[in-house]
């Protein structure tokens, strides 16, 4: 049931005003436009001044945020970065008192598209092709992208800063001495209508990797190995690295849960981190501090990015924004013991 309190809070006033406003008192003087924003809300919520109708009525669709997620949960327990965005969403909705349903997740056969068109808003975390999100856009306007590096001018987008810092943690490495330095990461991948996921080489870390490389002149050495996200694959990636000649003095890793694989190999082939090959990654997950040597990593406060999605949604929600804009988050580089300069026993 939505309560004064609710509405207060959503549209950013007193209960005391709210109250005023809904029972139409002619002696309080308001500014008109936030007089409308708390009818428009209350309207929203389905709020009723009737007591006795107050009762059977709950949070409306219009103040309803729709959840399109492309991780089970049991991937979201290997990778917790996006589990901390969808926490992040929930416990920002829960602020507002906004109510979030989780619509589908993208790989399911059989989509419910049409309901999109009945809620206030819609965050996808992942990316689609463009026909699944013209569909999507086609049912709900106020469609907010998080994690999703595609330029689609006419939606709302949450971006990581991952390409700028691909290229500081090769700096880091190239101002250590290592000028052979790998790439291990998966591959890129949208997800379909039918939810079939099409992969391409073209991932964003992957991408500013090579770019880099080339940059500094250093294409010789440019060697991008990329399969699952898992680190079972990230195991197999690394023994493909480690079997060249010159074998790399580097390796850049796309996410810390495909690090714990590529540390596993460097460890079955009798090597030392960061001794015979330095190891930096993305994620900055708990245990990436506890690791031995510990893991120097980019860490992203995911689930702010989570919080800043709803921030989004509700600007839409309430009609405060019709401009869709583009947010880039900033992460941080934390260089640990992983990384260490190139010895002259290294190639």
């Amino acid at each position: 049931m939505t309560s004064i309190r609710d509405i207060a809070k959503m549209a950013g006033v007193s209960a005391a005003s709210v109250s005023r406003i809904l029972n139409n008192d002619q002696t309080f003087s308001i500014n008109e436009n936030t007089r409308q924003r708390v009818i428009d809300v209350a309207n929203k919520a389905n709020y009723s001044t009737d007591k006795n109708r107050r009762g059977v009525r709950s949070v409306g669709d219009d103040l309803t945020i729709a959840l399109i997620v492309r991780h089970s949960e049991e991937s979201e327990i290997n990778d917790p970065y996006f589990q901390h965005i969808r926490l992040g969403i929930e416990k920002e909705a829960a602020k507002w008192r906004l109510r979030v349903v989780r619509a589908f997740r993208m790989h399911d056969e059989d989509k419910d598209w049409e309901q999109l068109q009945k809620y206030g808003a819609v965050i996808m975390i992942g990316d689609m092709t463009t026909d699944a999100l013209e569909k999507i856009y086609g049912y709900n306007q106020k469609l907010i992208l998080v994690d999703n590096y595609a330029n689609h001018p006419k939606y709302d987008c949450i971006q990581t800063d991952f390409d700028a810092k691909t290229h500081e943690i090769l700096t880091v490495l190239h101002e250590n001495h290592h000028e052979n330095i790998a790439f291990i990461g998966g591959l890129g991948s949208k997800v379909n209508m039918a939810g079939q996921s099409v992969r391409y080489t073209e991932e964003i870390r992957a991408e500013h990797y090579r770019e880099w490389m080339k940059l500094h002149n250093l294409e010789r050495f440019s060697a991008v190995y990329q399969g699952n996200w898992s680190t079972e694959d990230a195991v197999e990636l690394a023994e493909q690295m480690l079997a060249t000649t010159p074998r790399p003095t580097a390796v850049v890793v796309a996410s810390d849960p495909m690090a714990v694989g590529v540390y596993k190999a460097i460890s079955d082939a009798g090597l030392k981190i960061p001794e015979d090959i330095s190891v930096a990654s993305f994620d900055d997950i708990q245990m990436a501090k506890f690791m031995v040597p510990s893991l120097t990593s980019i860490w992203m406060n995911a689930e702010e990015m989570g919080r800043l999605a709803v921030t989004l949604s509700k600007e839409r929600i309430l009609g405060e924004r019709s401009m869709p804009i583009r947010v880039t988050c900033a992460s941080e580089l934390k260089v640990r013991g992983s990384v260490g300069k190139r010895s002259s026993l290294n190639n």
